[in-house]
């Protein structure tokens, strides 16, 4: 059973997850130095259950937070040796965050994704040894919180990117009681580390689902694509998944 706390880390680090276009520009651009990148990892051709991991730096300005979004997507399979050794704290005062989260390791369950925007103009920076880009800059309002504090809440990324899932891939969706659909777009090792894809057909069994929502699963009979032109509805369950909103 998770506390509201776990919930809230959960869903924050669930959400923020690979926001592939960038909200605009901060005060904070420069808080986090740029690195030549050193380190380089082509991803196989069909992701689907490839690892990958994130930092998250929240900065904050008056009334408004900032949040950075850096993966290693492209750089490195995000080693576990170093992952482990990094310090949540330390990065903070080193970066002058409020907070720094770790989200991840994290597994793809699409099969391709292509980005657009400002995808490829992302900085690179090390963390701990671990090199990765700069995905997103997100911010909210000091009054609507960060984004993600809620599960099965839809939170607003803004990003450019098509998701893609071949036919006979199994898909894992989630339904609210207006009918609206979300399919998971990747699965979290941040709750149960033991978690596999193969632990996903039957995870509605473990959800703490709210009232009317259903979790189901099937086997597409032809390629599937996820479309968003700048704009993701993005929610998270219990144990960090996270899923995008299905819209024709």
């Amino acid at each position: 059973m998770l506390t509201n706390q776990s919930r809230k880390i959960v869903s924050l680090l669930a959400i923020l997850t690979f926001a592939l276009v960038a909200c605009g520009s901060t005060d904070y651009s420069n808080a986090i130095p740029a690195v030549t990148q050193t380190q380089f990892s082509r991803p196989p051709e069909d992701i689907r259950n490839y690892r990958y991991c994130e930092i998250i730096p929240v900065f904050r300005s008056g009334t408004t937070f900032y949040v950075e979004v850096y993966n290693t997507i492209g750089h490195n399979e995000c080693p576990a040796e170093q992952w482990e050794a990094i310090n949540e704290e330390e990065l903070a005062a080193a970066y002058g965050a409020i907070a720094v989260k770790i989200n991840g390791p994290r597994y793809w369950v699409i099969n391709e994704i292509a980005g657009g925007g400002k995808t490829a103009e992302g900085k690179t920076a090390d963390f701990g040894g671990i090199e990765m880009k700069m995905a997103a800059v997100l911010e909210t309002k000091l009054w609507e919180g960060t984004a993600g504090e809620s599960l099965y809440t839809d939170n607003e990324v803004q990003r450019t990117t098509t998701f893609t899932y071949h036919a006979g891939a199994m898909v894992y969706e989630l339904t609210s009681p207006e009918g609206d659909v979300y399919r998971m777009q990747s699965y979290a090792q941040i709750v149960d580390p033991t978690l596999t894809i193969d632990d996903l057909e039957m995870l509605g069994e473990r959800l703490e689902l709210p009232e009317d929502w259903r979790y189901q699963t099937r086997v597409l009979s032809e390629k599937s694509e996820l479309i968003a032109n700048g704009l993701a509805y993005v929610i998270s369950d219990d144990f960090g998944n996270t899923y995008q909103k299905v819209t024709p």
